[in-house]
């Protein structure tokens, strides 16, 4: 009996899992310099992990700012084209321009990691970003898209 439950519990666990998401997009928004103890763990060590390197206060500032983390992951498509992770977005101070930042990968490459960052004076001009999207594609094919709530 308790050989069927626990088969049943595996059964009902591989059922939940969802479907493989070929591109993921993280976000984290670096506003103040401060590395306080007050934060919670893994915000502290992103503020440091961000602000490293950074000796001056002008540098820190020019830290400041909007950054998104691509990962994404195509086995299936390797080899078959080069990789393009595009990122844009919309910020405060530029109405509705759209801009774009672009990372390529070699069609060998399988999975990696796309970083973006909004920061320094196209961040203290133009503002927070509002809104964004991106797009991942092998060759000519989009094989994922991820984009914000307030994305038209």
């Amino acid at each position: 009996m308790i050989r069927y439950f626990s088969l049943l519990a595996i059964g009902l666990l591989v059922g939940c899992t969802g479907p493989h998401q070929a591109l993921t997009v993280q976000q984290f928004q670096l506003l103040d310099q401060n590395t306080l103890i007050t934060d919670e763990p893994m915000v502290a060590m992103e503020k440091q992990r961000r602000l490293h390197g950074a000796v001056s206060m002008a540098e820190r500032q020019n830290r400041l700012g909007s950054y998104y983390s691509m990962y994404w992951n195509d086995a299936a498509g390797k080899g078959t084209g080069e990789v393009k992770v595009t990122f844009q977005y919309q910020q405060g101070a530029t109405a509705s321009q759209i801009k774009q930042l672009t990372q390529t990968f070699p069609s060998s490459d399988a999975s990696g990691t796309a970083e973006f960052a909004i920061i320094g004076e196209n961040y203290s001009k133009h503002g927070k970003v509002l809104a964004w999207k991106a797009t991942l594609q092998r060759g000519d094919q989009v094989i994922s898209t991820r984009k914000s709530y307030l994305w038209r």
